[in-house]
Order: C-alpha cells, then structure tokens, then sequence
C-alpha cells in the first residue's frame, strides 16, 4: 500500500494557501496542518494516513490534487468517514449535528456559546461575565490578572488618629 506523494518532488512551494489561510510549505504535514485553527496532532495523523499520505513530506511538496483533498475532507469531515469524537464540535447547539469548525468559525462558535451561556444565566456565564475561572479552579491566590490586589486600609475617621482612649 504505497503512499501518495513520495520524495522524489524536489519543487517546493513556500506558501500553500489551505482552507483561507496561507501556511508555510516548508514545514512537515502534521505541523502544517496543527498550524490551522482547530486542527490537532490527532486529527492531522488522521487526516494524514486517511488520504495515505507521506508524513515525512513538506506541505509545499504536495500537488495541488493532494491539498484540495485535504480542504475537501476538512470541509465535510463527517462524509469523510471520521468518528464523531474526533470533531470539536459535537452536537452542535443550534443545529444538532457533528460538525468540525475550524479558523474564524471555531472562534466565532466559542464566542456565541459563552454569550449564550450569559444570557441563559448559567453558572458559567455568570463567572464568564464577572471575569472569573469557570472550571472550578481555586481564585483566593491566582487568576488575579487586571484585578486589585491587596488589602485594603479602612480609612480612619479625621481627629481621631492622635486620640487615646
């Protein structure tokens, strides 16, 4: 079972231009494809041995046949055959299907869902409003970025500093 795209290309291409984004064709395939927004090392081996491709090859190496298979199966990775706990978006809110979002859509998906955890009133949305962690971690001594810290003096009445009792 052969690999596609064996070394014997010597031509690379600095620049390959996959899903919207202009990644650099010098790095390997695992490291290019983990350079996209919601893309793992996971889902690179998978998207990898999926389309029997040689790891050890440059992204710039590929032909242009090879990359769009890759842009085809990031588009629709369900029809592709990939498991559902391999998605980043399962059971999607607003829709109910797995899909895999990736770039721009993935940040976009994270914002509405906190946004709608605020309106919902949730736990999480309301430690999202104020700032604060949302996972359980303890706050007494960390996650103190931006806030005051300290304690603060309780100011003295005037007159009374120099009395005695």
């Amino acid at each position: 079972m052969g690999r596609q795209g064996d070394p014997a290309v010597s031509e690379v291409r600095s620049v390959v231009r996959l899903m919207g984004r202009d990644l650099d064709g010098n790095k390997k395939l695992v490291a290019a494809l983990k350079d996209l927004a919601g893309i793992g090392l996971p889902l690179a081996h998978v998207i990898i041995n999926r389309l029997k491709l040689n790891p050890s090859l440059r992204l710039g190496q590929l032909s242009e046949g090879q990359v769009s298979a890759i842009e085809r199966l990031l588009k629709n990775p369900a029809a592709a055959g990939l498991p559902p706990w391999l998605l980043n978006r399962r059971k999607d809110p607003e829709t109910g299907k797995d899909l895999h979002v990736l770039e721009s859509d993935l940040s976009f998906a994270v914002r509405a869902d906190i946004e709608r955890e605020k309106k919902a009133g949730s736990w999480r949305g309301v430690r999202h409003s104020l700032g604060l962690k949302v996972r359980g971690q303890r706050t007494r001594t960390t996650g103190r970025k931006g806030k005051t810290v300290g304690v603060r003096k309780r100011a003295t009445a005037p007159g009374a500093a120099g009395q005695q009792a």
